[in-house]
């Protein structure tokens, strides 16, 4: 082949629109120093957060490193005020650490999957797209969808589908999913997509494809998506100085479930937001994808106050 019949794939910008702009910077109103954002994506968020608010300074982490990248260009004109750096969840502490930081004021996480990672067919996100079976947010380590599928046995798998993903029809997809497997019919996603719909049928029910429920739970077992967020919480406990404000927009009802409980169960906490903060008509409307958005915001009280539950 030569190079002219060759053909190269542009790298794709990262666009991704922050949801609940207004209203996570409201939450920090009133906080100074230093805040930390969790999840750095394209730097919307702390992007609106160091506009608004000139005192504060801002440490950005997030582990896709195209997140990273695109957030340091974002971030550039705030020059020291903000640091972008590399790293999951559970690596946090350390990097804190690194730099000193026993306490920070502030704590923002965005739970959501990017509108550039689902765009782009090589991260295996999307049902819409065909590419390989891999749904790692960091695609540096980590076992990928096709390997833990391949790992887990059928009963495992049908657990995974149906506690992540919610999904009454878990046995039936877990056995077509394995099948197609064995018949060596199983490398894309979709030939994920076709059997989950094997086992389920085409029809949407309530305009959701049947694919959706699925391609959730193995995109959060994939990534630990729910140890991360425990350790995210871990974090805001151990690192939050008093007064200081823990925001967390998550986007399904597990992780909604374990933020809620985290606010209300436990006595350190001051709730800001008694119900969740949701995304106004107007938003949805122009972003679909924010309807399922849910900003929960707690105060830390003092330093002595009991944490209350283990």
């Amino acid at each position: 082949m030569t190079m002219a019949a060759m053909s190269f794939e542009e790298p794709q910008p990262f666009v991704h629109q922050s949801v609940l702009l207004e209203e996570v910077a409201q939450a920090f109103d009133g906080v100074q120093g230093c805040v930390i954002d969790m999840t750095a994506g394209g730097g919307g968020h702390s992007h609106a957060l160091l506009t608004r608010y000139p005192e504060l300074t801002l440490l950005a982490f997030d582990r896709d490193a195209d997140a990273v990248t695109a957030a340091r260009e974002r971030l550039a004109e705030f020059g020291s005020r903000a640091q972008v750096l590399h790293a999951s969840f559970d690596e946090v502490r350390e990097r804190l650490d690194q730099f000193g930081l026993t306490r920070v004021n502030g704590i923002l996480a965005d739970l959501g999957v990017s509108s550039h990672q689902l765009g782009i067919a090589e991260r295996g996100l999307s049902f819409r797209l065909e590419g390989p079976l891999d749904m790692r947010m960091d695609l540096s380590r980590g076992e990928t969808a096709l390997e833990l599928i391949a790992r887990l046995e059928q009963d495992e798998l049908a657990d995974v589908i149906y506690e992540l993903g919610e999904e009454r029809g878990s046995r039936r997809i877990a056995r077509c999913i394995k099948q197609a497997l064995e018949r060596q019919e199983l490398s894309t996603t979709l030939d994920l997509r076709r059997a989950v719909v094997r086992a389920m049928g085409p029809r949407r029910v309530g305009g959701v494809d049947p694919a959706t429920r699925t391609f959730q739970a193995l995109r959060m077992a994939v990534n630990g998506e729910l140890p991360q967020l425990k350790t995210l919480l871990g974090l805001c406990r151990d690192r939050l100085a008093p007064t200081g404000v823990a925001a967390i927009i998550s986007f399904h009802s597990l992780e909604d479930r374990l933020v809620k409980r985290e606010f209300a169960e436990r006595a350190n906490w001051q709730r800001v937001t008694p119900k969740p903060l949701i995304a106004s008509p107007a938003e949805q409307a122009q972003n679909p994808r924010a309807r399922s958005a849910k900003l929960r915001v707690a105060r830390r009280l003092s330093e002595d106050a009991d944490w209350g539950q283990p």
